[in-house]
Protein backbone atom coordinates (compact mmCIF):
# COMPACT_ATOMS: atom_id res chain seq x y z
CA UNK A 1 0.00 0.00 0.00
CA UNK A 2 1.52 3.42 -1.22
CA UNK A 3 1.68 5.75 2.04
CA UNK A 4 1.21 10.06 1.48
CA UNK A 5 1.81 12.54 4.28
CA UNK A 6 -0.13 15.65 4.02
CA UNK A 7 1.10 18.87 5.73
CA UNK A 8 -1.40 20.57 7.56
CA UNK A 9 -0.85 23.90 9.28
CA UNK A 10 -2.93 26.67 10.74
CA UNK A 11 -3.89 28.90 7.51
CA UNK A 12 -4.25 26.40 5.13
CA UNK A 13 -6.86 26.00 1.80
CA UNK A 14 -9.35 23.59 3.24
CA UNK A 15 -11.01 22.59 0.33
CA UNK A 16 -7.97 21.75 -0.79
CA UNK A 17 -6.49 19.86 2.38
CA UNK A 18 -9.53 17.89 2.74
CA UNK A 19 -9.60 16.93 -1.08
CA UNK A 20 -6.59 15.56 -1.41
CA UNK A 21 -6.65 13.61 2.21
CA UNK A 22 -10.40 12.03 1.18
CA UNK A 23 -9.56 11.00 -2.47
CA UNK A 24 -6.16 9.41 -1.98
CA UNK A 25 -8.31 7.66 0.96
CA UNK A 26 -10.61 6.77 -1.64
CA UNK A 27 -8.15 5.48 -3.93
CA UNK A 28 -6.76 3.02 -1.03
CA UNK A 29 -3.88 5.26 -0.33
CA UNK A 30 -2.63 5.30 3.12
CA UNK A 31 -2.80 8.83 4.33
CA UNK A 32 -1.24 10.51 7.53
CA UNK A 33 -2.20 14.22 7.44
CA UNK A 34 0.69 15.66 9.82
CA UNK A 35 -0.33 18.72 11.79
CA UNK A 36 2.67 21.09 11.34
CA UNK A 37 1.58 23.52 13.49
CA UNK A 38 -0.67 21.56 16.07
CA UNK A 39 -2.66 18.66 16.31
CA UNK A 40 -6.05 20.90 15.29
CA UNK A 41 -5.73 23.04 12.52
CA UNK A 42 -7.64 26.26 11.56
CA UNK A 43 -8.11 26.81 7.97
CA UNK A 44 -7.96 29.81 6.36
CA UNK A 45 -11.78 30.15 6.51
CA UNK A 46 -11.61 28.85 9.57
CA UNK A 47 -13.10 25.44 9.59
CA UNK A 48 -10.98 23.41 12.35
CA UNK A 49 -9.24 20.27 10.87
CA UNK A 50 -7.96 17.44 12.78
CA UNK A 51 -4.41 15.87 11.88
CA UNK A 52 -3.70 12.10 12.37
CA UNK A 53 -0.44 12.91 14.04
CA UNK A 54 1.92 16.10 14.74
CA UNK A 55 4.91 16.35 12.03
CA UNK A 56 7.63 16.08 15.25
CA UNK A 57 6.14 12.43 15.46
CA UNK A 58 6.80 11.76 11.90
CA UNK A 59 10.85 12.19 11.95
CA UNK A 60 12.29 9.36 10.09
CA UNK A 61 9.55 8.25 8.80
CA UNK A 62 9.34 7.74 4.55
CA UNK A 63 6.38 8.09 2.27
CA UNK A 64 5.85 8.06 -1.75
CA UNK A 65 4.31 10.77 -1.31
CA UNK A 66 4.82 14.33 0.73
CA UNK A 67 1.74 16.82 -0.15
CA UNK A 68 1.38 20.32 0.94
CA UNK A 69 -1.91 21.84 0.24
CA UNK A 70 -2.00 25.82 0.10
CA UNK A 71 -3.44 28.76 1.31
CA UNK A 72 -1.06 31.53 1.55
CA UNK A 73 -0.60 31.87 5.80
CA UNK A 74 -0.85 27.77 5.92
CA UNK A 75 1.86 27.94 3.30
CA UNK A 76 3.86 30.19 5.69
CA UNK A 77 3.54 28.13 8.51
CA UNK A 78 5.38 25.24 6.91
CA UNK A 79 7.88 27.23 4.82
CA UNK A 80 9.09 28.74 8.39
CA UNK A 81 8.59 24.09 9.85
CA UNK A 82 12.16 23.23 9.94
CA UNK A 83 10.75 19.61 10.03
CA UNK A 84 8.17 19.94 7.62
CA UNK A 85 11.63 21.50 5.04
CA UNK A 86 13.70 18.96 5.79
CA UNK A 87 10.51 16.25 5.28
CA UNK A 88 10.10 17.58 2.16
CA UNK A 89 13.60 17.89 0.89
CA UNK A 90 14.71 14.13 1.93
CA UNK A 91 11.84 12.67 0.52
CA UNK A 92 12.67 14.14 -2.79
CA UNK A 93 15.87 13.34 -2.75
CA UNK A 94 14.76 9.99 -2.23
CA UNK A 95 12.64 10.18 -5.66
CA UNK A 96 9.43 9.96 -3.86
CA UNK A 97 6.28 12.24 -5.29
CA UNK A 98 6.91 16.14 -3.59
CA UNK A 99 2.85 17.71 -4.59
CA UNK A 100 2.05 21.22 -3.68
CA UNK A 101 -0.87 23.93 -4.85
CA UNK A 102 -2.18 27.42 -4.74
CA UNK A 103 0.74 29.17 -2.53
CA UNK A 104 2.94 26.51 -1.86
CA UNK A 105 4.87 25.60 -5.10
CA UNK A 106 6.51 29.38 -4.36
CA UNK A 107 6.69 29.84 -1.07
CA UNK A 108 6.85 26.42 -0.28
CA UNK A 109 8.95 24.44 -2.93
CA UNK A 110 10.68 27.11 -4.10
CA UNK A 111 11.56 29.71 -1.81
CA UNK A 112 11.89 27.44 1.38
CA UNK A 113 12.75 24.11 0.03
CA UNK A 114 14.55 24.92 -3.15
CA UNK A 115 13.42 22.35 -4.94
CA UNK A 116 11.02 23.87 -7.79
CA UNK A 117 14.31 25.80 -9.29
CA UNK A 118 14.64 24.98 -13.04
CA UNK A 119 11.71 22.67 -12.82
CA UNK A 120 8.15 22.96 -14.37
CA UNK A 121 5.24 24.01 -12.24
CA UNK A 122 2.06 26.22 -11.83
CA UNK A 123 0.49 28.06 -8.92
CA UNK A 124 -2.05 30.19 -7.80
CA UNK A 125 -2.27 33.58 -10.51
CA UNK A 126 -0.15 36.08 -9.79
CA UNK A 127 2.24 33.88 -7.61
CA UNK A 128 4.69 32.75 -10.01
CA UNK A 129 6.69 35.68 -9.47
CA UNK A 130 7.80 34.37 -6.57
CA UNK A 131 9.16 31.30 -8.09
CA UNK A 132 11.07 33.52 -10.87
CA UNK A 133 14.24 30.35 -11.39
CA UNK A 134 11.26 27.99 -12.39
CA UNK A 135 9.42 27.31 -15.32
CA UNK A 136 5.46 28.78 -14.85
CA UNK A 137 3.16 26.76 -17.05
CA UNK A 138 -0.88 27.65 -17.47
CA UNK A 139 -2.06 24.37 -16.84
CA UNK A 140 -4.45 23.34 -13.80
CA UNK A 141 -2.13 20.63 -12.74
CA UNK A 142 1.30 20.31 -14.24
CA UNK A 143 3.72 17.44 -13.63
CA UNK A 144 7.45 17.53 -13.41
CA UNK A 145 9.35 13.87 -13.13
CA UNK A 146 8.31 13.61 -9.29
CA UNK A 147 7.23 16.98 -8.76
CA UNK A 148 3.23 17.49 -9.25
CA UNK A 149 1.56 21.26 -8.95
CA UNK A 150 -1.76 22.86 -9.18
CA UNK A 151 -3.26 26.41 -9.21
CA UNK A 152 -5.98 26.46 -6.23
CA UNK A 153 -9.18 25.58 -4.53
CA UNK A 154 -10.82 24.86 -8.06
CA UNK A 155 -8.64 22.69 -9.58
CA UNK A 156 -7.78 20.17 -6.03
CA UNK A 157 -9.88 18.07 -7.51
CA UNK A 158 -7.98 17.31 -11.12
CA UNK A 159 -4.44 17.93 -8.61
CA UNK A 160 -5.92 14.79 -6.27
CA UNK A 161 -6.36 12.23 -9.52
CA UNK A 162 -3.02 13.53 -10.99
CA UNK A 163 -1.62 11.89 -7.72
CA UNK A 164 -3.72 9.08 -7.47
CA UNK A 165 -2.67 8.61 -10.98
CA UNK A 166 1.01 8.87 -10.10
CA UNK A 167 0.45 6.57 -6.71
CA UNK A 168 -2.38 3.96 -7.22
CA UNK A 169 -2.54 4.18 -11.62
CA UNK A 170 -4.96 5.73 -13.98
CA UNK A 171 -7.59 2.94 -13.51
CA UNK A 172 -8.25 3.82 -10.12
CA UNK A 173 -8.01 7.95 -11.27
CA UNK A 174 -10.72 7.13 -13.63
CA UNK A 175 -13.17 4.96 -11.54
CA UNK A 176 -12.22 7.44 -8.94
CA UNK A 177 -12.92 10.84 -11.21
CA UNK A 178 -16.54 8.56 -11.87
CA UNK A 179 -17.54 7.95 -8.62
CA UNK A 180 -17.41 11.50 -7.72
CA UNK A 181 -18.66 12.94 -10.77
CA UNK A 182 -15.43 15.06 -10.78
CA UNK A 183 -15.17 14.36 -14.92
CA UNK A 184 -18.95 13.36 -15.99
Amino acid sequence: MKRACVLLADGCEEVEAVTIVDYLRRAGVEVVAAGVTGINVKGGHGILLGADELLSALVGESFDAVVVPGGMKGAAHIAASEAARALIQSQFSSGALVAAICAAPPVVLYQACGILKGRRFTCYPGMEEEAAGASFCEGNVVVDGNLITSRGPGTAGEFALALVSTLVGEDAARKLAKGTLLLA
